[in-house]
């Protein structure tokens, strides 16, 4: 491994984990975070939660776990080549669903309407709270006591509001400051994952069409080296070698581009890294393009009808859920009844963690459960 440049996070300026802990033999503290993400409930869960299409669509699109795997492997190609701290964009990447609710942005946006009057869902702040507090691993604390970095790195946005409440973790959005350029590149190699393998996915499902995507400058060029390189090359293979020289073009660009933007600001510590502007970006021509690849997938795959009639379905699925579990707690699980039963507002809480942690499966097994009406038989 390169050695780390002065700004990279290191286990020297780290502020560490807030309940300390004997360090680790064998392995360093980043690593260390990244291993109990990948043991942890919330993130074998999310084999069976949404990307795009629901999970028992098929057994070849992308799910929230394929897809973090996936941005895992493009953060830690990027800050290796930036001798910055792979281990640790490894660990954000891999935790940065932990708190996405079932069927993706559909229920994440009806979660948050019904959590309108409790303050709100916020799927970041969720993953906080996963790996914060709702994962029950360990003797000594709640959650997974990661390093303040990994968890500040999950936290991608946040309402001023919350972040006061937040602490320490909430600081860099009320002073206006930037996260490590491990987090940035997290955030950069998450965009990279899914307009790409959305692409892909949305081909093999039939809802957009290679000529629709002739139609946007990025998938076409490289569209037309595939076929200029590969003339008699025909089916899958084609859509592979256009999304991987496509992904190939954005990493590229996105390290050449944030380099310079290094280059030029003339950090040398971490702090300097919090003053300045983000600094892991595309240049102007590739952002451009990511832009317009993002807007035809908006309009020609996330809004499909196809696509609109599951997130409809899923959106009911939550909405009725929430409304029947504030009104009868009793329908909870055992262990979550006790902190339902404090006030409304904790109710509420409690009913949103149990929510957000169910698969799209089980949501739609535990819907069933409630609210189908089994026939008499005759």
């Amino acid at each position: 491994m390169k050695e780390l440049v002065g700004y990279a996070v290191s286990e020297v300026n780290s502020r560490g984990r807030k309940f300390s802990e004997k360090p680790p033999e064998g392995r360093g503290e980043f690593q260390r975070d990244r291993d109990r993400i990948i043991h942890s409930g919330a993130f074998r869960r999310l084999e069976y939660k949404t990307q795009v299409f629901v999970n028992h669509e098929g057994d070849l699109f992308r799910t929230r776990l394929t897809h973090s795997i996936e941005v895992a492997q493009i953060a830690r190609s990027i800050a290796r080549h930036l001798r910055l701290n792979e281990d640790l964009s490894e660990a954000i990447s891999l935790a940065h669903d932990l708190g996405h609710t079932p069927f993706g942005h559909a229920g994440q946006d009806a979660l948050n309407e019904c959590m309108k009057d409790y303050g709100g869902f916020e799927h970041n702040l969720q993953s906080v709270r996963v790996v914060d507090v709702l994962e029950e691993r360990y003797a000594e604390f709640d959650g997974l006591n990661l390093c303040f970095e990994t968890r500040e790195g999950i936290l991608k946005h946040c309402r001023m509001e919350k972040a006061v409440e937040m602490g320490e973790l909430g600081e860099r959005f009320i002073k206006n400051q930037r996260p490590s350029l491990e987090a940035q590149i997290a955030n950069l190699a998450d965009e990279i994952a899914y307009n790409n393998h959305d692409v892909d996915d949305g081909l093999r499902s039939g809802l957009i069409t290679l000529e629709q995507l002739e139609a946007v400058p990025l998938v076409a060029r490289h569209l037309k080296d595939v076929r200029a390189a590969y003339p008699d090359l025909g089916g899958r293979r084609v859509v592979h070698e256009m999304v991987r020289r496509m992904i190939n073009t954005l990493v590229t660009d996105l390290i050449h581009q944030s380099a310079a933007n290094i280059e030029a600001q003339g950090l040398e510590t971490l702090d300097d890294v919090r003053c300045v502007p983000a600094l892991v970006a595309f240049s102007g021509e590739l952002n451009r393009e990511q832009r317009e690849l993002k807007k035809f997938l908006h309009l020609h795959l996330y809004r499909h009808y196809r696509v609109m009639r599951m997130s409809s379905k899923a959106q009911r699925i939550v909405r009725d859920l929430f409304g029947i579990f504030m009104e009868d707690v009793r329908l909870l699980p055992t262990q979550f009844q006790a902190s339902a039963n404090e006030s409304e507002m904790s109710r509420a809480r409690v009913v949103a963690d149990y929510i957000a942690g169910m698969t799209d499966r089980y949501a739609i097994r535990e819907h069933r459960r409630i609210f189908a009406v089994e026939e008499d038989p005759v």
